[in-house]
């Protein structure tokens, strides 16, 4: 063995004792929240809201300030970040479309290696909920028209300045998961692996619209919305209408929120999500005490995430389903015995990055091709690790309320988002640096930086191919469903929520369908 080669064996041992302390396996607890801006987990954007618990994990721990999902909407986000893989690989096209139900997971490995594990809350990375009217639109969004697929963002106040718990399911899912510390994990001989999923601070589903209805109530308490710093809540730059670019119209329209929307009501939509995102913090601080009351915070590595961000009226929009900031940053920070406090880490990361960081946790060697990198080596203060990771971060989109598969690169200063096969649409090209609110393309100023970055994104991914593969999957499935329902078809499809236009000239609207569907009128 060379001098070399004895060097990289003993920083590696010794790194890996770093993280263990030295002692037995660390237990792993992962909460990942739905819904969550993952820039409010550092500042400037931690100041509008009071979430102490994820400043407990930013002092104690690290925080990834680049943190990226790989596909903004929840279950083909869920699906990479447990199977390591990239969208495009696993062919989680959209919320009804996701993982295998056969694919290995990073928990079933650290179960298979001797970890204790459970799982509770919201899983959605097999499957979600994705209304029939949202499928459909999904499955069509290449027929030239357009649906509007979702009640206009709204919020709702309730309760009073004693109401603390305003999502119901998430807290019973939070009892259940700190009773299993105190009664299950606590009296484990085994290290263990829990894993709690929040729907907060997602948007309520809009009842008054019937059950096609999507979730577009932002809904909070008094109580946490004095968490919320009021003169904080910005109103977002718009672009107008006139000068949006095709896809990112589409959205709009299709999210409702094309009309017009007064001040108070965009500022009170931020400031119930803020104080939502407040209530979740609050959830991961149970989690957290439980720990720490049981004695075994000390010994577990605590992981808290998102599977995408919220746009809260940032570009005209709200929910996800795009590349800007606000849909496509997470939160991601790590706490755990031997992990540095205070760490603040640039380097550009993703949710696929997280299976390869669990197993490197846990001393479990990876088997086959990941899309992500560990972690761990980031959290070092070695040279040598830190080289170890990609420069750069893929997300891509292929669902609904967007009107062709997106790709998002992100290098550097640049964030670069391209569509369908590069050519049909044209790209746009951001930087970071000068321009945080994403307001203007400048791919015509800078065509050197943008034709390199879509070379290296063709060279991780053959984008025009996998257009081609989703805009093929999607007009089976949805040929498949219109066999499958028969007689019934012209009913159901007519008591979705389409656009009024659509109501207005059914046959025409048909003929699109058979034009892209058979390629006849």
């Amino acid at each position: 063995m060379t001098m070399l080669s004895l060097a990289l064996v003993i920083i590696l041992h010794n790194y890996g004792l770093s993280v263990c302390q030295n002692k037995s396996r660390p237990n792993i607890v992962m909460v990942m929240s739905d819904a969550f801006d993952g820039r409010l987990s550092f500042d400037p954007g931690s100041r509008v809201v009071q979430l102490p618990y994820i400043n407990y994990l930013r002092e104690l721990g690290a925080t990834f300030l680049n943190a990226y999902t790989n596909s903004p909407i929840c279950c083909p986000s869920r699906a990479a970040m447990w199977s390591g893989q990239f969208v495009h690989l696993t062919q989680s096209w959209n919320n009804y479309k996701c993982l295998d139900p056969n694919t290995t997971t990073w928990m079933d490995i650290l179960e298979t290696n001797g970890y204790y594990t459970k799982m509770m809350g919201k899983l959605d990375y097999t499957s979600g909920s994705h209304s029939v009217s949202n499928r459909v639109e999904a499955w069509t969004r290449d027929v030239p028209f357009l649906l509007s697929q979702e009640g206009r963002p709204v919020s709702q106040l309730v309760g009073n300045t004693s109401t603390v718990r305003i999502m119901g399911e998430d807290w019973k899912n939070t009892d259940k998961a700190t009773q299993w510390i105190h009664q299950t994990a606590a009296s484990s001989h085994r290290p263990f692996a829990l894993y709690l999923g929040l729907n907060l601070p997602h948007p309520y589903k809009t009842e008054s619209l019937g059950p096609t209805a999507g979730g577009s109530t932002f809904r909070t308490s008094p109580y946490w919305l004095k968490k919320v710093s009021s003169e904080l809540v910005s109103v977002p730059k718009w672009l107008p209408m006139a000068a949006m670019h095709p896809v990112d119209y589409y959205s709009t329209f299709t999210k409702n929120c094309s009309g017009n929307f007064t001040e108070e009501e965009i500022k009170n939509i931020r400031a119930f999500y803020y104080a939502m995102c407040a209530e979740a913090d609050a959830m991961l601080g149970q989690v957290i005490s439980a720990l720490r009351e049981t004695g075994l915070l000390n010994n577990t590595v605590v992981i808290f995430t998102a599977d995408h961000g919220e746009l809260a009226m940032e570009h005209r929009q709200f929910y996800k389903m795009s590349m800007f900031e606000g849909s496509s940053h997470v939160p991601l920070l790590i706490m755990g015995p031997g992990l540095k406090s205070g760490q603040q880490v640039n380097q550009l990361v993703s949710l696929v990055d997280l299976y390869p960081t669990v197993l490197d946790i846990s001393g479990i060697s990876v088997v086959g091709n990941l899309s992500g990198h560990s972690l761990l080596p980031l959290l070092s203060t070695s040279m040598f690790f830190k080289k170890q990771h990609p420069d750069w971060v893929l997300s891509e989109y292929h669902g609904c309320n967007v009107n062709a598969s997106t790709y998002m690169l992100r290098s550097g200063r640049w964030k670069y988002i391209t569509y369908a096969d590069g050519q049909s649409v044209s790209p746009q090209l951001f930087d970071l640096k000068l321009d945080q609110d994403e307001l203007h393309n400048v791919g015509v100023k800078y065509p050197d930086v943008q034709a390199y970055l879509d070379k290296l994104l063709r060279n991780i991914v053959d984008y025009p191919k996998v257009s081609a593969l989703v805009r093929f999957y999607n007009k089976k499935t949805f040929g498949a469903w219109r066999h499958d329902l028969g007689r019934n078809y012209s009913q159901v499809i007519a008591n979705l929520r389409w656009h009024v236009d659509w109501q207005r000239d059914v046959l025409a609207n048909e003929r699109a369908i058979d034009k892209w569907l058979y390629g006849t009128v």
